[in-house]
């Protein structure tokens, strides 16, 4: 059974399990004042209420770790940015009480942490497209140490409570524990928490694969290739975020690939893409490398540089998977 009595497991349910529902609420509220990054991403209200929340209940609970975090304050420090401050603290108050947007603005930059031998991954609304389109979206959170991912959670809104899609659902709470196995519950219930396994499918034409609803988060081409390539029949199931690791933990897919898009050839998954769902994946039974089927390497800063593209499988499928990633990229050269 999993063991909540740690003070990282409490914390990181505690956190993961805030920072999704006022996501949530958030969207139900219709509240979506969007800000484009740089990289022109869309930035809602609920990606920094969300990293706040965390960001303050990690400094309450455990003050000398770090935390590396996708946002920043920038965009909300720049003139013209008021309306959208005081919406993110309004709903932040309503978790934090006496928040300010001088503390959120603090809360939300305590995430520009170096990793260094230990510290905590962060992406506060993974899948803001999903999110935005009411589709999948994921609050992933994991605790690194030297390298190695100890623990990690995902709060999956968008979950029924078997880890399915379900948009009408109470949401997935799931929790992985090196060693300990990956585990799941409604989000909203604190209930008893259920073993996470993945499908025991060993036939590549029976294999589902799951893709990004998003064509530019990957070459579309290449894995129809690979899908031909393994004999894959069924047809891809498009999901966005982590959460299409908490749904094949619990044996809903068996293949995952994240190939490199012919529009950023030197792209490189940046750690809190990754870092929380990698190891529900292989304590549910499964695994995840890199496309050349090395191990990800969390120990390169905020990117997994060493590290290009993500194979994740339930595992008996995993070897085929990359001997056919390797045929079809050297074929693309």
């Amino acid at each position: 059974m999993l063991d909540t009595s740690r003070v990282e497991a409490r914390f990181a349910i505690e956190a993961v399990c805030k920072a999704a529902e006022l996501a949530r609420r958030i969207n139900a509220s219709a509240t979506l004042m969007r800000i484009t990054k740089k990289d022109l991403s869309p930035v809602t209200v609920a990606d920094f209420a969300a990293q706040t929340v965390v960001a303050r209940l990690l400094s309450e609970t455990l003050p000398d770790d770090a935390l590396v975090a996708e946002e920043s304050s920038d965009s909300l420090r720049v003139p013209g940015a008021v309306e959208t401050v005081d919406t993110v603290t309004s709903f932040v108050a309503t978790v934090l009480n006496g928040a300010t947007s001088g503390d959120v603005c603090a809360w939300i930059d305590r995430g520009g942490a170096d990793p260094g031998e230990r510290f905590w991954a962060l992406d506060p609304l993974d899948g803001t497209k999903g999110y935005l389109r009411g589709g999948q979206y994921a609050v992933a959170l994991a605790l690194v140490e030297r390298g190695v991912v100890r623990l990690g959670v995902l709060g999956c809104p968008n979950l029924d409570e078997e880890c399915q899609p379900g948009l009408q659902g109470p949401g997935a709470l799931v929790v992985a524990v090196r060693g300990e196995g990956a585990w799941y519950r409604s989000m909203m219930e604190d209930g008893d928490f259920r073993s996470l396994r993945v499908s025991a499918v060993s036939n590549p034409a029976e294999a589902r694969v799951f893709r990004s609803h998003e064509a530019g988060h990957t070459n579309v081409d290449q894995i129809q290739e690979l899908t031909r390539a393994l004999g894959v029949r069924a047809d891809p199931v498009l999901m966005d975020s982590q959460a299409k690791y908490a749904v094949m933990a619990a044996g809903g897919g068996e293949l995952l690939f994240r190939l490199l898009s012919p529009e950023a050839p030197g792209y490189r998954e940046r750690i809190w893409d990754q870092a929380a769902g990698s190891i529900i994946i292989e304590e549910a039974g499964g695994r995840i490398t890199d496309l050349d089927g090395k191990p990800l390497d969390f120990t390169q800063g905020r990117e997994l540089q060493c590290n290009r593209g993500i194979v994740a499988s339930n595992g008996v499928l995993h070897d085929q998977a990359l001997e056919a990633v390797a045929r079809v990229i050297k074929r693309g050269r």
